[in-house]
């Protein structure tokens, strides 16, 4: 780090200067940035790039195609226009676009600076198909906030990955920069900018930026500082409403974690969007090693927001663990443009949720029947993708089809490889080692900096604990057998069974919703498949994909669906109701009574006469 801050300290003096530019190398000058977040005109922004001299006269530079965490191919140099290479003379030089992202610069010798002015992604999310995550999106919104994920922002030259940078940024005097991001140790206050240091391109884009007037919490985690800054446009939400939720949150994780240690700082940069045309639609979270960028809709109740919080910080801090502590050198070498993915999503992203559910049970946080829950649905979910697909291989080609239409399987039978995998091993350790104990001995391997080898990790996996376990693996990981979860149960005297529960309404199960609108058809309300319908619809007879036309002769519309919904709160049980129905290209007549309505739903109950042993193993599971 001392090295680092020379170097930075050197650059400053020399530019400072006007010294003769020296030739970038990794162990010289830094690549000087700037964005202007105060001239912002026409919603686009202007970021300066001077990366020092050249010695070749070809000289690319590239805007990031893909990012860690995303495993999506969203191509941000989409956004970038108005791109100009510029010499020492101050005149432009010819720049040629070979691709989204990629510029190349005629007579890289003369090269001075590059400029161009770069659009969000927030305002254009709903007129794309696949839009940007909007957690790994960006924001331009003048004078108010601005979040900046720096691959949006910042790209990097040819072989200069690894050359630090200063980033200085022109900023309104009243908005505030939370990130996790270092600051330039010359920098004297100044409410006008901010300047930031980073000792290689992926340290840029590993530490997002939140710029909003101020709104932030900072506490701490035993070592850890954790500060949470919240972006509520309506001032629905401030940080110290939310702070005691995060807090008790996070000190049960690092509980869980014990000594396994990835940051001593982490920030939590939370956006609520107001879900308008030009607002943020995507929500969710993406990690990073010491920060995540959170984004919800600002309309949800405090206790349905402190819970997904709950959720997805969780699920990203536990990131330190894997992919960012435990990773493979596809991850520690990514390439922005032509990435190389690996084949271990059901650890990265598996391995993660699961812990984000687990320690919840083991802390206190939720009960049995709420975790028992959470498994079942997560089985009920895996069933909606292609069971029989090898994780492995998916993983390899997420970024292509058919595999890409099954990622979000990695947050639902990853759950369910790292369950199974958990309770096999305390089976065969007496309950002492479980997926939590291989972790750490992975971190205790490998760590940050040091990556394993791809194809290797499941062998040394399988040398560290049993020379059995290799078979689960060529099975159910790199083979495509589906997985029998009672026979992983059953070690802890369980077993899957089926049970009614009253849901209430007629149309939705607390706030899971039976129907939905299809946008591609002129928002026509169908019956949703892959998930457990009320009684009510299966006594009518409703299958899911029917298309509703009309309800007791009422036809029913996006506009027209509100109304009924309201009367069926009403219903006695002997209403009699017709429905009509499009199923495919037949429309058919339904008929019955509104009734009771329940849902049938699978959940985990004891085994009858469980030993002593299955008791043990339970208690270790779920008690850590």
């Amino acid at each position: 780090m001392k090295n680092i801050c020379t170097v930075f300290l050197m650059g400053v003096l020399l530019y400072g200067c006007g010294s003769t530019k020296a030739l970038v190398t990794a162990d010289k000058l830094p690549i000087m940035t700037s964005i202007d977040l105060v001239n912002v005109n026409d919603d686009k922004v202007m970021v300066e790039i001077n990366p020092g001299a050249f010695t070749t006269n070809v000289v690319s530079f590239f805007i990031p195609k893909t990012v860690p965490g995303t495993y999506s191919t969203d191509n941000y140099g989409k956004y970038i226009e108005g791109f100009k290479a510029i010499d020492y003379d101050g005149k432009e030089l010819v720049a040629t676009k070979s691709d989204d992202n990629t510029w190349n610069i005629s007579n890289g010798k003369s090269l001075d600076k590059i400029t161009y002015l770069v659009n969000d992604t927030y305002d254009s999310e709903g007129e794309q198909e696949e839009a940007v995550f909007s957690p790994s999106g960006t924001n331009i919104l003048v004078g108010e906030n601005f979040v900046l994920n720096l691959h949006g922002f910042v790209g990097y030259f040819n072989n200069l990955k690894e050359v630090p940078y200063i980033l200085t940024i022109q900023k309104p005097a009243d908005l505030i920069a939370t990130t996790s991001l270092g600051k330039e140790p010359s920098q004297k206050p100044d409410p006008s900018w901010d300047s930031f240091m980073a000792s290689r391109y992926f340290e840029v884009i590993d530490n997002p930026i939140l710029y909003s007037k101020a709104d932030t919490e900072t506490f701490l985690i035993n070592d850890i500082s954790v500060t949470l800054s919240v972006y509520s446009p309506n001032g629905i939400y401030t940080a110290a409403s939310l702070k005691d939720q995060m807090e008790k949150m996070m000190k049960a994780q690092k509980t869980f974690l014990g000594d396994i240690d990835g940051t001593k700082q982490y920030s939590i940069l939370l956006y609520l969007s107001e879900m308008g045309a030009t607002d943020a639609n995507g929500f969710g979270a993406l990690e990073h090693h010491t920060s995540t960028v959170v984004v919800l809709p600002e309309v949800m109740p405090k206790e349905a927001l402190e819970e997904t919080m709950t959720d997805v910080v969780s699920h990203e801090f536990f990131h330190i663990v894997t992919p960012l502590n435990v990773h493979s050198e596809e991850v520690q070498y990514f390439d922005f443009n032509d990435p190389k993915m690996s084949q271990h999503l059901w650890m990265y992203e598996g391995t993660t949720e699961y812990f984000a559910n687990l320690f919840q049970i083991q802390q206190g946080l939720i009960d049995e029947p709420a975790f028992f829950k959470r498994i079942m649905d997560k089985i009920s979910n895996a069933k909606t993708y292609d069971d029989a697909m090898s994780f492995t291989e998916m993983s390899k080609n997420i970024l292509e089809e058919p595999y890409k239409a099954n990622y979000a399987n990695v947050y639902e039978k990853g759950t369910l490889i790292n369950l199974a995998l958990d309770l096999q091993l305390r089976e065969w350790s007496g309950g002492e080692k479980g997926v939590l104990w291989l972790m750490k001995e992975l971190s205790s391997k490998y760590g940050d900096m040091t990556p394993f080898k791809d194809e290797k990790l499941i062998d040394e996996i399988v040398a560290m604990t049993y020379p059995e376990l290799k078979n689960f693996f060529d099975t159910h990981v790199i083979g495509d057998v589906p997985m029998d979860y009672n026979t992983y149960f059953a070690k802890v005297g369980l077993i899957a069974a089926s049970a009614e529960q009253p849901c209430g309404r007629f149309f939705l199960d607390q706030e899971v919703p039976f129907i939905d609108a299809d946008p591609s058809n002129d928002n026509a309300i169908f019956v949703r498949k892959g998930i457990s319908l009320s009684s009510f619809l299966t006594d009518l007879g409703a299958q899911g994909g029917d298309i509703i036309k009309s309800i007791n002769g009422t036809p029913i519309t996006l506009e027209g669906i509100g109304p009924v919904m309201q009367q069926s709160f009403t219903w006695p049980p002997e209403t009699e109701i017709t429905m009509v129905v499009k199923r495919g290209e037949e429309e058919i007549e339904l008929k019955g009574v509104a009734g009771t309505p329940v849902v049938k739903i699978e959940t985990l109950v004891p085994i009858e006469g469980a030993t002593a042993e299955q008791a043990k193993l339970k208690e270790a599971w779920m008690k850590g």
